[in-house]
């Protein structure tokens, strides 16, 4: 009989499409497949609305940190920044026009992951509880056993670019990026 993963053993199928789409963005379609090999995964194939262990995300991962010598922490960042325009053009109906990335961060956990869990009762986004430290810091307070902040880097620095203040965004880990709760720090270097 096969034991049922607890709700953070598993992940939603958008997240390993959406890394499928950037591996072969990055890289190519064949550099998918080999990595699906390497890390000893039969399917080729995964699915929007299905959940998948998450140790499978990390295997795929972990062997394109191997094949690319990028460690696991850029890879998991860049692929959090190239998620971005993906996650914004499927949520869009939860943002408000008027919102830039400060506004954005502030509202994530209320607007894009209740969002996210009402449409999908089985998905489990990390919780982000976002603190203001006065109009130009905010501290993001991550908080999953899947131990992924390094995708929530990314994620705020694809949001900055998305609403093109990259330049005036600034993103620090004040904690390592490989715990269950981590602290991200983002300073607004310019009018927000």
């Amino acid at each position: 009989m096969e034991k049922k993963l607890a709700n953070e053993d598993q992940m939603h199928g958008s997240m390993f499409v959406l890394l499928r789409r950037y591996v072969e963005n990055t890289y190519d379609f064949s550099t998918w497949i080999k990595l699906l090999e390497a890390a000893g995964i039969a399917h080729e194939h995964y699915q929007m609305q299905e959940v998948y262990p998450t140790k499978e995300m990390f295997a795929i991962i972990d062997k394109a940190s191997e094949l690319t010598g990028i460690t696991v922490y850029e890879l998991l960042e860049n692929y959090g920044e190239f998620l971005v325009s993906d996650l914004l053009l499927v949520y869009n109906r939860y943002i408000n026009p008027s919102w830039r990335t400060y506004d954005m961060l502030l509202n994530t956990e209320a607007a894009m992951h209740a969002a996210v869990k009402r449409e999908n009762n089985r998905a489990n986004p990390p919780m982000l509880l976002v603190t203001k430290k006065g109009s130009k810091q905010l501290i993001v307070d991550y908080h999953s056993r899947r131990k992924m902040a390094s995708v929530a880097v990314g994620i705020i620095r694809g949001i900055a670019g998305y609403f093109h203040e990259k330049d005036i965004v600034e993103v620090t880990l004040l904690t390592p990026a490989d715990k269950e709760r981590v602290q991200i720090r983002v300073d607004f270097l310019g009018d927000v």
